[in-house]
């Protein structure tokens, strides 16, 4: 029996219940839970806002200890101290052996049975990892072996928050030394894609929010101007900051269709506009093809910060030793799981970067 916080519906609290495990398949591995980040994309679930079945174990941002693996996997064994991948990566299907790892196709949304039950019932597991339990069982390509030294709260961070942030900045846009960016959005990701743009050599990073509250925290990620969104108009702001043109890479980390129009908008003429932030799925923007054409803009979906977990998440670790990768200042607050539903109130208020749940 493990303990797990269980999302039934959205309009009700999650619920604290005692689930049993299904026995480990070849290929799988089983993860006891050091701690789990609380997400954005966590609370759209919970509250209705993206699409899950229901009941189901939420979390997908988490590190912890390999318990036992099952039969032919090969990477990891008891002991072991890893991090989980909310998309898990074969490393050997036509995408993965191209580097991109975030779209593997040995892994389809929903093709890995759920490892959760409940009075022989199963309980659905959030993106194949299922993190606000304490225990969970994952594929093999969905962990990534790391150095025992590595503090299990901060390495959960590097689950989600900055492998989909930094790597928007990292491995999707193309920012060199001297660029100009601007980033929508001050939350975790948008953090995240602030010291991504720092360590690839931007001069100029502009964040943007609608909460001034959060940019203290932007400055000391590698912001050099803030920009408040609501009381200034970021498009015209981020143009001023730019000698008019705009900037050379935009990272919208929202998911907002307003936000992601200002992003292009403030693209300079032949710069990239990366879109990270995780909108509903009948969200879309108008789109005037011959003006997009004539820009030169190109327009980048950054699913996972285009991440390869294998080869990220050790470089991220590297970057954190060295100093240049900030986790410590992510975490605002250490949490026990039955204050999950405090944690989402503090994602709400926007009092919160990350909540940790230290099991």
């Amino acid at each position: 029996m493990v303990r797990a916080a269980v999302w039934t519906a959205a309009d009700l609290p999650m619920e604290i219940v005692e689930l049993d495990l299904v026995a480990l398949q070849p290929g799988q591995v089983r993860v006891r839970l050091a701690a789990s980040g609380v997400c954005h994309t966590d609370l759209s679930i919970a509250r209705g806002n993206l699409a899950h079945r229901a009941p189901a174990v939420l979390g997908h941002e988490g590190a912890g200890i390999v318990e036992d693996v099952g039969p032919g996997v090969t990477s990891v064994r008891s002991g072991d101290h890893v991090v989980l991948s909310w998309i898990a990566q074969c490393g050997r299907c036509y995408s993965c052996v191209r580097g991109q790892g975030q779209v593997c196709e040995a892994f389809p949304r929903g093709s890995v049975p759920s490892p959760f039950t409940h009075n022989g019932h199963e309980v659905h597991q959030m993106m194949t990892t299922g993190t606000f339990a304490e225990v969970t069982i994952v594929p093999e390509g969905g962990v990534v072996r790391i150095d025992d030294d590595v503090p299990l709260h901060l390495a959960a961070l590097i689950g989600c928050g900055v492998l989909t942030g930094a790597g928007a900045a990292l491995n999707t846009a193309s920012i060199h030394a001297g660029d100009r960016v601007a980033v929508f959005g001050c939350g975790g990701v948008g953090l995240n894609a602030i010291q991504g743009a720092r360590i690839a050599g931007a001069s100029t990073i502009i964040a943007v929010d609608t909460n001034a509250t959060k940019f203290p925290l932007a400055q000391r990620f590698g912001a050099t101007h803030v920009v408040d969104a609501s009381i200034t108009d970021p498009v015209v702001a981020i143009r001023e900051l730019t000698a008019g043109r705009g900037a050379d890479v935009v990272v919208e980390a929202v998911g907002v269709a307003t936000t992601v129009e200002q992003a292009i908008a403030a693209t300079r003429r032949g710069g990239q506009a990366v879109v990270v932030g995780a909108a509903p799925d009948q969200v879309s923007i108008p789109l005037n093809v011959l003006g997009f054409i004539r820009s030169s803009i190109q327009l980048l979906g950054c699913y996972y910060g285009g991440s390869t977990v294998r080869r990220d998440v050790p470089r991220l670790v590297d970057l954190w030793r060295s100093g240049a990768l900030l986790l410590d200042d992510l975490v605002s607050a250490e949490i026990e799981l039955h204050q999950i539903e405090d944690a989402f109130a503090a994602i709400e208020a926007g009092t919160v970067t990350r909540s940790v749940i230290r099991y």
